[in-house]
């Protein structure tokens, strides 16, 4: 049977914590305790904490190091991806009891399009909460959701009560929830647009939503028209199945332009930003890329396919750093962003040297 609802129905699931989560649902040992997700090695960054690691301040994609300062007593332990993503297949099953319209964003969270649902359920609430009670009785782990109109509303919503949450925003409440957030609540809002943007005396929601749109496309070009939907709620961006990973990366733009040779602090930390979330992907990236931005606003490429897939973050940073090699411009050439990114994704069974990436 399937029941219709009039309108976009869009639910968020984000899996809570979910690594950690499951390392601790495996071993008893675990529960109660705080629990980091990290490789021991100089440069690792933390793959996921638990919510008890969390409250000393233990973040992902932060230096491992830096996790073990804040939290001395925490339990670290290795990532076991392929474990991981068995889970994630199980929670997947259980999304398509309801829905064939799943869009994966990583092993741990999804968007769910249940404008017509599979099980007959009246509403997209009673969709979400059925899920999350699935979850938890067939995985005994949690997940948050948000129900929303659109998937930009749906993916703040389901943050919003984490974790182990449920939270609704209804067409008709879309103003009264959105226009007090801050700006930087918006998708694609970083810091330097967050500063871009005060210097119209925007800080919330409501202050973009009184720009016009000449003046946002002037300042921002195409994301201008972006902000100036998001705004207004306006998400037409569609659901689609198994949508496949292009690429990840990372970006900084430097206070000050800077000579090649001076961006290594920062290709190193991009490199950990780009690996952290690379892990969450089931895919396997093989091409490592490094963007630049010119003080003259000119974008340049480099990249690189090594014989068998980055296997690590020092492996991808080390990368990252000799293609400045290959930039060949004048040594006085200044720069003012870098970014480091992966990209030329392909499933495990297709890479030969897989069993190396999870060492």
């Amino acid at each position: 049977m399937v029941c219709k609802m009039p309108g976009r129905k869009i639910i968020h699931i984000d899996m809570d914590a979910f690594y950690a989560s499951v390392e601790q649902r495996d071993d008893s040992h675990l529960r109660g305790k705080p629990v980091v997700v990290a490789w021991r090695r100089n440069r690792s960054v933390v793959c996921a904490a638990s919510y008890e690691a969390r409250k000393f301040g233990v973040r992902f994609a932060m230096p491992a190091v830096r996790a073990e300062r804040l939290c001395p007593n925490a339990v670290f332990l290795p990532p076991d991806f392929p474990r991981y993503r068995a889970v994630s297949r199980q929670a997947r099953e259980i999304f398509q009891r309801h829905t064939d319209l799943i869009e994966p964003l990583s092993l741990d969270e999804a968007y769910l399009d249940v404008s017509e649902n599979k099980t007959g359920l009246p509403t997209a609430t009673q969709v979400a909460r059925t899920i999350r009670e699935q979850i938890r009785s067939e995985l005994s782990l949690t997940a948050s959701a948000g129900v929303a109109p659109n998937k930009f509303l749906a993916k703040i919503a389901s943050d919003w009560r984490k974790p182990d949450g449920l939270f609704v925003i209804q067409p008709e409440e879309v103003d009264s929830f959105l226009l007090p957030l801050p700006v930087g609540r918006l998708p694609g809002v970083g810091k330097v647009t967050e500063e871009k943007l005060k210097g119209f005396d925007v800080q919330t929601i409501a202050d973009l939503r009184r720009i016009d749109l000449p003046t946002l496309e002037g300042r921002f070009g195409r994301y201008g028209v972006r902000l100036y939907e998001l705004a207004r709620g306006i998400d037409g961006s569609e659901v689609i199945p198994d949508r496949p990973t292009q690429s990840i990366s990372a970006e900084g733009t430097f206070q000050q332009d800077v000579l090649l040779t001076e961006m290594e602090p920062m290709i190193r930390r991009l490199a950990e930003h780009t690996w952290a979330a690379s892990r969450k992907e089931s895919r396997i990236a093989l091409t490592v890329v490094l963007k630049l931005k010119t003080s003259e606003f000119k974008i340049l490429t480099r990249s690189h396919t090594p014989g068998s897939p980055p296997c690590s973050c020092e492996e991808l940073t080390n990368i990252a750093l000799s293609l400045r090699e290959r930039v060949g411009l004048v040594p006085q050439q200044r720069f003012r962003l870098v970014g480091v990114g992966l990209s030329n994704f392909r499933e495990p069974e297709a890479v030969s040297s897989q069993p190396a990436l999870f060492e």
